[in-house]
């Protein structure tokens, strides 16, 4: 049974589960990302909207209706502050000090409620350099005075399968002298590049913005809209497939991975024909969510949900690589490859 602290709209917890773990409760603070994480499940009523920095054990028993024992914790605080991307990034940035916070909370349950099998923490890249160094460090120190032994290490997600550059780190912390702690290996890519062209080639084109719009009327899937291009440069022929190196206008090549999924204020990533932004569920697919998903609430709060999430296929591939350590069993498809495993009684 897992804790998933900032958990978005459940990326990072889709994979997961998709590699035999149960999510027992999910937070974050985004109204609109706790509704598309129940949305997308069986059982809904799991994740809550709450604040992380006051929240108590005793509330998650009371939204658990029990007394509430994971066996592990997973989460990714936010990222803004520490991400290349943020350009007015600062060591004062109040979203810096929800990592501390993520630890925080694991290790109360660790002691109180423990002891846990593992913590899984994924940001930035970047965070590893904060502040020279020592911002990290520090939290490693926390993790391995309280008996974890901590595996710091860097995956990307074009090289499991997702038609996108972006590199990740993670920060996994299990028991020294478990078998995890001996046996865990880092995921091997699949070295299968997927092109833009191969997730979103073939989607007819989507349903502009307007004010009243309803989902039924979007081709192909409710979050397949976009914004109503504006800017003369949709017009004028200036946006070159492949060209990336401004900031507002990077326009993907239809035979190459995406650069990474970094959206704000509504500058969604350009679609390779020059002519619109992508359509939310192109965003979605360029991250690997699968088309059955389904985000809630307005066109800025998708495009923010799609943009912060951890593609599925990469958190999938953690997990699996989670669950061998510790333990789990797993289960084979008929081509002898492994894809997902049961949760062991605890």
């Amino acid at each position: 049974m897992l804790l998933s602290l900032y958990a978005g709209c459940g990326g990072l917890d889709l994979g997961f589960e998709r590699a035999g773990f149960e999510v027992g409760l999910a937070y974050d603070i985004g109204k609109s990302a706790v509704a598309s994480w129940n949305r997308n499940r069986e059982r809904a009523g799991k994740a809550w909207v709450a604040d992380l920095t006051t929240i108590r054990m005793k509330d998650m028993d009371q939204h658990y209706g029990e007394h509430f024992r994971p066996n592990g914790i997973i989460g990714g605080p936010p990222c803004q502050s520490f991400s290349r991307a943020n350009h007015a990034r600062s060591e004062s940035d109040p979203r810096g000090r929800q990592v501390p916070r993520f630890f925080s909370i694991a290790l109360r349950f660790h002691r109180y409620r423990g002891p846990l099998d593992f913590i899984l923490m994924e940001n930035v890249p970047e965070l590893a350099r904060t502040s020279g160094g020592s911002f990290l460090k520090k939290e490693i120190h926390r993790l391995e005075e309280n008996g974890f032994d901590v595996k710091v290490f860097f995956q990307d997600a074009v090289d499991h399968s997702v038609p996108q550059f972006r590199k990740r780190l993670f920060v996994l912390g299990v028991p020294v002298g478990s078998v995890a702690s001996r046996e865990w290996k880092a995921p091997n890519g699949t070295n299968e590049y997927r092109t833009v062209r191969q997730a979103i080639g073939k989607l007819p084109n989507p349903a502009r913005f307007r004010r009243g719009i309803s989902p039924a009327e979007f081709p192909e899937h409710p979050n397949h809209w976009c914004m109503n291009p504006k800017s003369p440069r949709f017009f004028d022929g200036s946006l070159v497939e492949g060209s990336t190196s401004g900031r507002s206008f990077k326009t993907l090549a239809w035979d190459a991975p995406s650069v990474a999924a970094s959206y704000g204020h509504r500058e969604v990533h350009v679609h390779p024909e020059g002519c619109r932004r992508l359509s939310v569920f192109e965003a979605m697919k360029i991250q690997g969510f699968p088309d059955s998903f389904v985000l809630e609430g307005s066109l800025s709060s998708q495009i923010d949900q799609v943009s912060e999430a951890v593609p599925p296929p990469l958190a999938e591939a953690i997990a699996l690589s989670v669950a061998g350590a510790i333990g789990m069993q797993t289960s084979t498809d008929s081509d002898g490859s492994e894809r997902s495993c049961k949760q062991r009684q605890i």
